[in-house]
């Protein structure tokens, strides 16, 4: 990845920083991450999948939810 030096207004910077505290990302670099690649695939890359736009931290919860499902014994 390629390290981008941006500006942005205090009150984004405030709200990227409550998502944090909300634990719905990890850190800054993960939420402008996703922001731009749900920009690109909104304006040119065409429509996107609603879990392709879950938070990173939903998408690995979710996706340990299904491997428990997955592992549970069965009940006869």
């Amino acid at each position: 990845m390629r390290v981008v030096t941006i500006c942005l207004p205090e009150t984004y910077v405030e709200g990227v920083d409550e998502l944090i505290g909300q634990n719905k990302y990890p850190n800054r670099s993960e939420v402008i991450r996703i922001a731009i690649r749900d920009l690109l695939v909104d304006e040119l890359w065409g429509e996107r999948k609603p879990s392709s736009s879950l938070p990173l931290v939903a998408q690995l919860q979710k996706m340990a939810a299904m491997q428990e499902v997955q592992t549970e014994p069965t009940s006869k």
